[in-house]
């Protein structure tokens, strides 16, 4: 029996022995698990609940243009977040739900939301992203007031600002929610504009509340760079205005224009339109869009047409997309010609208004013909059949040679995202016929800024420049990190054949079909084109085109070289009457902007302005006799016997034979209203001007013309004005070839 006893304890000795082996065993297995392989999880997970991980944003660069002046700029907002978790009663919801949608501003349906989201089973919930700092304010005060430190909290953001709203934001582009550049110059040098985030750590106690900051550590953001763009914003503001007025009054598709620095590549003014609101950049902003997608009644139909437009006003036509030049490319075909010396500026032709090549007959825009010409005159006229035999002496191998090195056989690498490709023939693809079309600028299809910089390269002496938009890039200290300098790709014709092709293009703006890009003093050198848009007609519509003007300016010593598109306009004038003008007004402000003086000829000297003499204080008498000897006349308002007050003031400009104003008494100052000069010809708007008691200073080329009539004034009509105020009126010519 005792045996029996102690087998049996013997067993149950070995039993428990192994259980608390077994469980010896599972304990160490958990603690090697834990302590080794899950240790890093852990730790994780562990430090999360006893710390708090707050990202500081760094603040992206800011934008600049040439003067300085900032065009996209960050600024810290704040994001409003609630901890559901602290929120302990509904005498504390309430609190937080009526707090919050007062000084959010909500309605009663966001009201509901918030509702909701103090319900979540979850310690972080964000109520409102990207709050200006007075509302953060106000709401930390309110949360300071009612003790809900634990339930409602504030972090720090970034916002970007435009400042001047949709000026030139083909070019600057825009950001996203997350302040990645989407497009233009905010999304090719994002890498650049972009900072370093910065980080507050703070311990946690055991409820999930922050510590004092003496348990705090931070790590500061380090900002991103700034640029310098080569943008003038005097030109670009000028580019702009003539762009969209034109765009609009002739219901175009588009406008577009490049002004650059012929000396150095820099872009001094780019646009496209339609354009956009940075700020806003999903809204829409033509009103003929906007029109035609008010009458699709479908709703699919209507989202995929708004979301075109809004593509299409972000896209830079100048730079992503390809268009046939047209005879703006004479220039170049001029410029190879002359350099292989198979012409000279002797060359002649006999334009009988069409020619034969192959099967074909290539008419010129002028079915009369132009008759017998010499190359100058064949550019002012923009004879096609001339240019088609000049094309025919050049050969398909130099005609290429000078193709590629214009830089129209690749990308220009300027920087800005979405550069396109030119579509052109390869050398081994030209027939005679190719060959021929592509003379008079027709066959390829180019970039803008292609053209534009291979028109830089006739202005400055035949130096092919790499074109760019930004000059300098700078650190957030201010300190310049890299600056960009003129980039020489190759020569591609010889000086003097640049003067010669200067002067042709001079010509063309005196005498010929781009008249209206005239501005006295400056010498313009210009050439008009028209390409039609084939295969983007539909059965029974109107032919579409798109019409353009280049420009050098002052074309004996260039300074800039711009060219001008407009995209279907809605009646059949060329480049000469819509897009020269626009090139016009941008030479006179450019030419303003780069300190260059005006020179003027013994014609435009004769025209030019007069220094109003200073009559105050003199009497009357005095007065009338300075006037009168000046080559002006005179207007006395008031009975008095000294002059007090003058219109215009001293040393004015006023058009010579204009009338300046006398006046005698206080308080007998007379104002009027300016009226609308546009579409008046030169003589009404010469009699509306004197019936207002006026002074107008016309502007423009070929002012006897018929055709010619009044497009812009220097003072809006309406605006009331003394009498004897000079306005200046600008006059163009509308009879223009599709040339």
């Amino acid at each position: 029996m005792a045996g029996e006893f102690k087998k049996n304890m013997r067993k149950r000795i070995f039993i428990v022995a192994v259980v608390i082996v077994f469980l010896f065993t599972l304990d160490a297995g958990r603690l090697f698990y834990l302590q080794v392989i899950a240790n890093d999880d852990l730790a994780a997970k562990a430090e999360s609940q006893q710390l708090s991980d707050t990202e500081i944003p760094a603040m992206r660069g800011t934008i600049y243009d040439s003067e300085g002046n900032v065009l996209a700029q960050s600024a810290t907002v704040w994001n409003i977040y609630i901890d559901p978790g602290n929120i302990k009663s509904q005498e504390t919801r309430a609190l937080v739900v009526n707090g919050l949608s007062r000084y959010l501003e909500y309605d009663e349906d966001e009201k509901d939301e918030l509702l909701e989201k103090t319900n979540k089973d979850t310690r972080y919930v964000i109520v409102e992203e990207k709050v200006e700092n007075d509302v953060k304010e106000q709401i930390s005060q309110y949360t300071a007031d009612n003790k809900l430190g634990n339930v409602i909290g504030t972090e720090q953001t970034t916002k970007r600002y435009y400042p001047y709203n949709s000026f030139a934001s083909s070019v600057i582009g825009f950001t996203g929610s997350d302040d990645q550049g989407l497009s233009g110059i905010e999304s090719y040098y994002d890498d650049e504009l972009t900072g370093t985030n910065g980080r507050i750590v703070t311990v946690k106690d055991a409820v999930s509340n922050k510590l004092p900051t003496d348990y705090e550590t931070s790590i500061e953001a380090t900002d991103g760079n700034s640029l310098v763009l080569t943008i003038n914003q005097s030109v670009q503001y000028y580019l702009e205005k003539g762009l969209r007025s034109t765009m609009e009054e002739y219901n175009a598709k588009g406008a577009y224009g490049i002004v650059m620095d012929c000396n150095t590549g820099a872009v001094l003014a780019m646009s496209s339109m339609p354009d956009y609101d940075c700020n806003e950049p999903y809204k829409i902003t033509y009103k003929k869009t906007k029109k035609e997608i008010k009458k699709i009644k479908d709703k699919d139909e209507k989202a995929k047409a708004e979301s075109a437009a809004i593509q299409n006003q972000w896209r830079n036509f100048t730079v992503s997309d390809t268009y046939v030049p047209g005879s703006v490319f004479k220039t170049f075909i001029a410029s190879a010609a002359l350099e292989e010396n198979v012409v000279t500026l002797d060359t002649h032709y006999n334009c009988t208004g069409g020619i034969r090549v192959e099967n074909y007959t290539m008419k010129c825009h002028y079915h009369a013909g132009h008759g017998y010409q010499n190359l100058t005159q064949g550019l002012e006229n923009s004879c096609n059949p001339f240019f088609i035999t000049i094309g025919q002496k050049l050969g398909v191998h130099n005609y290429f040679k000078y193709f590629e090195a214009f830089g129209f056989t690749q990308k220009t690498g300027i920087d800005l995202p979405g550069e396109a490709s030119p579509q052109y023939y390869k050398e081994d693809q030209y027939g005679i016929v190719e060959l021929s079309s592509a003379s008079f600028g027709q066959t390829n299809s180019l970039t803008p800024i292609q053209v534009c910089t291979g028109l830089c390269a006739i202005a400055n002496g035949g130096t092919l420049l790499k074109p760019y938009m930004v000059s300098e890039i700078k650190d957030a200290q201010g300190n310049t990190v890299k600056k960009t300098e003129k980039t020489e790709v190759r020569r591609v014709i010889s000086e003097e054949t640049s003067e010669k092709v200067r002067s042709m293009m001079k010509s063309v703006v005196d005498e010929g079909t781009g008249k209206n890009g005239y501005v006295a003093g400056y010498r313009v050198g210009g050439k008009t084109g028209t390409s039609t848009k084939l295969g983007e007609s539909k059965e029974g519509e109107k032919t579409k085109y798109i019409v353009s003007f280049a420009a050098i300016a002052p074309s004996d010593d260039p300074q800039i070289a711009m060219l001008i598109i407009v995209d279907e306009p809605n009646e059949d004038l060329g480049g000469g009457a819509l897009c020269a003008p626009i090139a016009a007004q941008v030479v006179e402000e450019a030419m303003t902007s780069l300190n260059v003086e005006p020179k003027y000829d013994k014609e435009e000297a004769k025209k030019l302005s007069i220094t109003t003499p200073s009559l105050i204080g003199k009497s009357v008498s005095n007065a009338k006799d300075t006037v009168t000897n000046s080559g002006l006349e005179y207007k006395i308002v008031g009975s008095g016997k000294t002059v007090i007050s003058q219109s215009p003031s001293a040393s004015s400009k006023i058009p010579s034979g204009g009338v300046v104003v006398l006046y005698t008494e206080k308080k007998s100052k007379k104002t009027t209203k300016i009226p609308d000069f546009s579409g008046m010809s030169v003589s009404e708007a010469n009699a509306a001007a004197a019936e207002k008691n006026i002074n107008i200073e016309i502007s423009g080329n070929d002012l006897s013309s018929s055709s010619v009539i009044a497009y812009r004034q220097s003072v809006d009509a309406g605006t009331e004005a003394e009498i004897g105020t000079v306005v200046t009126v600008s006059f163009k010519n509308t009879k223009s070839v599709l040339d």
